[in-house]
């Protein structure tokens, strides 16, 4: 009977005391983001680091990470309610706004400055140029992307006319075209990283020219939200904005090989010293902006690629679609 006496004394403490907090250690748990990549690559550097190094976590975001293959299909998400937040092109903003959508896309966070692939061709060109491709056949991006804007837009700006001068071939799937040219398909390829530098290793492709630098700045790839979610949401959306803000700062103070350990686990396939070299050429390009705010002069840059290209007819006030108040209490806020 004692010690039936002492057991139920020492149940009766134990409930006590979780009544007072004695023995229950509060964990914050973490808030669920679904992020909508619209590719996988290395050209989102800062994101994997701010996932791998805890950022996230930090500011009490738990990520949950999904890729989806192209810029209509990372809207399509955020549209119908299956991603929270996207990263994308921010033509697609562009898009969805003039087509009327009533809850429509804005752009909140800026990742990356200016065009992530490179052009290669079947053959080492130390001397390359522009004029080189006339009569030649590129496989391009998907119609009415930024790559494949860009693409037209560089080729324009060297005198040649794309589809007329230089076939180009839109009509593959952005993980296709590596395979593609390996095959034997067209004379070049425009490819991201680490698909560019995994062509050169085996010999079935060379690096002749960086489209970034033959682009110029643009605000390239940008996080972006609908605008319910934002309205709703505004404590996690700065929470996400402190933590990009947090990883692009990351990035600028480690070397490339660190940030290649760092975000390996994203890129099993690929080893350290490949990983390496591929963020040595990011960063020699200077492609990842240094802070979120998405600037509405490039923004206009960019619109003036897409009117170029035939895709729109005027532009959209950039005020309408950017919302930098994220971005600016994050670079004030985070030191």
């Amino acid at each position: 009977m004692r010690v039936w006496l002492a057991v139920l004394l020492i149940l009766f403490l134990s409930v006590a005391g979780w009544g007072c907090g004695f023995g229950n250690e509060k964990t914050e748990k973490l808030q669920k983001v679904r992020l909508c990549e619209v590719v996988h690559s290395v050209f989102y550097a800062p994101q994997y680091i701010a996932i791998n190094e805890g950022i996230f976590a930090e500011e009490g975001l738990e990520i949950e990470l999904t890729t989806g293959q192209g810029a209509d299909k990372v809207m399509t998400a955020l549209l119908s309610g299956s991603a929270d937040i996207g990263l994308a092109g921010p033509e697609a903003t562009i898009y969805v706004y003039i087509q009327g959508q009533e809850d429509y896309v804005l752009n909140f966070a800026q990742l990356t400055k200016r065009d992530g692939s490179f052009l290669l061709g079947r053959n080492t060109e130390p001397d390359f140029k522009w004029e080189n491709l006339r009569g030649k056949t590129i496989i391009g991006g998907r119609p009415g992307g930024v790559p494949e804007m860009v693409l037209e837009y560089v080729l324009k700006q060297h005198g040649l006319k794309p589809h007329e001068e230089v076939n180009i071939i839109t009509n593959l799937q952005f993980t296709a075209t590596a395979g593609a040219f390996k095959g034997g398909v067209g004379d070049y390829v425009a490819s991201f990283e680490p698909t560019a530098s995994m062509l050169e290793k085996q010999g079935a492709g060379y690096v002749v020219a960086s489209m970034g630098l033959a682009s110029g700045e643009l605000p390239y790839t940008v996080y972006m939200a609908r605008k319910s979610y934002i309205q709703e949401n505004p404590e996690v959306v700065q929470k996400f904005t402190n933590a990009i803000y947090k990883a692009q700062k990351w990035l600028e103070n480690h070397s490339a090989k660190e940030i290649a350990e760092s975000m390996h686990s994203f890129f099993p396939d690929t080893d350290i010293e490949l990983l390496t070299t591929v963020i040595e050429r990011y960063k020699a390009q200077d492609t990842w902006a240094n802070e979120p705010i998405v600037d509405k002069e490039a923004f206009n840059r960019l619109q003036d690629v897409i009117i170029e290209a035939g895709e729109i007819k005027k532009p959209v006030d950039p005020t309408h679609l950017i919302v930098n108040s994220f971005a600016e209490q994050s670079t004030a806020a985070v030191k």
